[in-house]
């Protein structure tokens, strides 16, 4: 039907607008109540007026002070480390946050240690600490077994030769000693000795095994110990033997030339 066809009436009823069309030739009467204006809410999401804000939520004064002070702060932190010329990755340390977690608890008037604090009494409570700890390693060692774990190296900044000695156990390893044997000749007999030291230290009953890299000289002070202490075993080092094979693989020509093509291009593209 053509809205022109329409005969339209207009009434006033209760002060409302009512629309009535009549029967025409072409079609039935139909009635038509406009709809009642929406507010304007309903036409906008909430999310649509935040857009933009961070979680959708309006930042307070406390919150950027509080971004403020916590920038300030870590600037300084950044400063320290810069200054004693302390590594970054020290950060990654879990005491690292347990430190500020410990001032956070004291207050506002914390007091930060000073030198003398630093040397000899809190020292003196970590090397105690520490003991304890090894005390309890021991007797990991004593009730399960331990290997002995021997790493050579070499100090270029004070050319010096040290073997470092460690304990390890289900428990995990711990550090023992190290050894400057700079001025000492490291022949096979010698080097068996100091295992044969460090054997008697941790407790020759709670040694299972001793593990060295793959020198020569080793692996005679490993066959050494074997003949002295039958129930005790020798085991090269797995990462060395790793380190020593993908030296071998680096021998071949082909190889070679194209690990000098490699180093050549990424010496281009980092200088």
């Amino acid at each position: 039907m053509n809205p022109l066809d329409r005969d339209y009436v207009f009434d006033d009823e209760d002060e409302e607008c009512v629309i009535t069309i009549r029967k025409s030739a072409m079609g039935s009467a139909q009635e038509n109540v406009p709809k009642k204006q929406k507010p304007i809410n309903t036409f906008f999401k909430p999310e649509d007026t935040l857009k933009g804000r961070k979680g959708g939520k309006q930042q307070t004064l406390n919150e950027v002070c509080k971004k403020e002070l916590r920038v300030n702060a870590c600037r300084e932190i950044n400063k320290w480390f810069c200054d004693a010329h302390i590594p970054f990755h020290a950060a990654t340390y879990k005491s690292f946050q347990s430190m500020f977690d410990a001032v956070l608890q004291f207050g506002l008037e914390f007091k930060a240690p000073s030198m003398s604090e630093l040397r000899v009494p809190l020292l003196k409570m970590e090397v105690e600490e520490i003991d304890i700890r090894i005390d309890e390693y021991k007797k990991e060692c004593a009730s399960k077994g331990c290997s002995i774990l021997s790493d050579g190296w070499r100090d270029c900044t004070v050319q010096k030769d040290i073997v470092n000695f460690l304990v390890n156990s289900p428990k995990g390893s711990v550090f023992m000693k190290s050894i400057d044997v700079s001025a000492i000749t490291k022949d096979a007999h010698t080097l068996a000795r100091m295992l044969e030291q460090m054997v008697d230290q941790v407790g020759e009953k709670n040694v299972v095994q001793v593990v060295t890299d793959n020198a020569s000289n080793y692996v005679k002070a490993g066959k050494i110990l074997q003949s002295t202490r039958p129930h005790l075993y020798w085991t090269p080092c797995a990462a060395h033997c790793v380190d020593l094979m993908l030296e071998d693989i680096g021998k071949i020509p082909k190889i070679k030339e194209m690990l000098k093509s490699a180093m050549f291009v990424n010496a281009y593209i980092y200088i």
